[in-house]
């Protein structure tokens, strides 16, 4: 309950501001301004009105702009300086900052009595990241059994099958189901769209195993999917689940506006078209001894921070999230997939093949530039760490429970055994 001080006081300050703003955008728009806040309900002004310009807010890390390999667009690489946040801050005019500070102030004094029964009433509880995660893998799984039932020809349902549903992480499903829930929306809103990124992760898996790529013979703890069906079956099989991950959400996606869906689309197709470059420039530089940090950060976070970014971004727009909250989660979704592939180049060294469920040190052996390899063991982890506080401090502004598994995702991320 508000103190009837403080809405007296509001009021005095809103004509104060109102007298600020014809000094500063001239009497029409400060008439404007006094005849829309006449009373504590009214909508307030946006600053942008009161307000010529907005700067951009600035960083202690930098960014650098690299070129798409088609040229068409640029993209932000996070090079040994690490990264900046590309969000704008939000416009503040110096005539009435003062002032809405001082409502500020007043109003957390006069809520602080009612904020201190709120908590002896609703105490915090501390989030359980493994049942949530549990929770989620649980519906997923369900989801993605039904997704692809055997049907004829069997040989090449059976081997996506064999991928899709071999377990694994589910980071980007639940990521996109957490951002959603996030931003007001509901699980159901978000599942298709997270299985259809789950059948796309498990399409750039197979791909990425083959003989003419990685070359590995094991993926998830089993032998991959090359080795069980064979190559051509493996590359149909894999071609099958990103055109079935399209029809999926095209088709299942219920009770959410088609313009959000379309951009889902939209935003999926860029996150394969990120992956690819990553792969290509990845594969083109084996060998190379003159890979540098800003070339192997431009690899990973197109091969593996662009579907996680794709993940986290559908997610928020299919709950309705409004662009400042989808460029906050797109910048999260940058830290969190940057930071995944340090600690993935990270256990690559410091693990072993049963620890991991697949092929451990298989980059030293191609000779490829990783993060440890230019940065040393104790740089990268380092790094990493900074990356994590980077991401979480993306999350700032959002209400902390509905953010707590995008935050256990960034905890797990950052300290993953495997």
């Amino acid at each position: 309950m508000k103190h009837p001080v403080i809405s007296l006081m509001k009021m005095m300050m809103m004509s104060a501001i109102a007298t600020a703003a014809a000094a500063t955008v001239g009497p029409t728009a400060a008439m404007a301004f006094s005849a829309n806040n006449s009373g504590p309900s009214s909508p307030s002004i946006t600053r942008s009105t009161l307000c010529k310009h907005s700067s951009p807010s600035s960083s202690s890390i930098s960014l650098r702009q690299f070129p798409n390999v088609d040229g068409r667009r640029s993209s932000s690489c996070y090079t040994a300086e690490w990264i900046h946040s590309r969000a704008r801050s939000p416009c503040r005019c110096s005539a009435t900052a003062g002032i809405e500070r001082k409502v500020s102030e007043l109003q957390e004094e006069g809520e602080e009595q009612e904020e201190e029964s709120s908590k002896e009433t609703l105490p915090l509880q501390e989030f359980d990241f493994k049942a949530y995660m549990k929770g989620k893998a649980k519906s997923v799984e369900a989801a993605l059994e039904c997704c692809v039932p055997v049907r004829q020809p069997e040989k090449i349902h059976e081997a996506m099958r064999y991928s899709l549903l071999a377990g694994g992480k589910r980071i980007r499903p639940a990521l996109c189901i957490a951002s959603c829930e996030l931003v007001g929306g509901v699980e159901a809103m978000a599942m298709p769209s997270a299985c259809a990124l789950e059948m796309i992760h498990t399409m750039s898996l197979i791909h990425d195993d083959l003989p003419c790529m990685d070359n590995d013979d094991l993926r998830r703890g089993k032998p991959t999917n090359h080795k069980v069906f064979g190559e051509f079956t493996a590359v149909l099989a894999g071609d099958a689940l990103l055109a079935l991950a399209f029809e999926h959400i095209a088709l299942e996606t219920k009770s959410v506006p088609t313009r959000r869906v379309v951009r889902a689309i939209s935003e999926i197709a860029k996150s394969i078209e990120g992956l690819a470059a990553g792969q290509v420039v990845d594969i083109s530089n084996e060998k190379n001894p003159n890979v540098d940090l800003e070339l192997l950060e431009y690899i990973h976070l197109h091969k593996t921070a662009a579907l996680l970014e794709g993940s986290v971004v559908v997610g928020a727009v299919l709950g309705g999230a409004s662009e400042e909250e989808i460029e906050k989660l797109r910048m999260f979704a940058r830290f969190t997939g940057l930071l995944f592939q340090v600690i993935d180049d990270i256990l690559d060294v410091t693990r072993s093949s049963d620890e991991l469920g697949k092929t451990a040190g298989k980059d030293l052996i191609a000779d490829k530039a990783t993060y440890p390899k230019l940065l040393g063991l104790e740089k990268s982890r380092e790094f990493a760490q900074d990356l994590k506080m980077q991401a979480i401090k993306q999350l700032e502004g959002f209400d902390k429970a509905k953010a707590a598994p995008l935050l256990g995702l960034t905890e797990y991320i950052a300290s993953r055994k495997n």
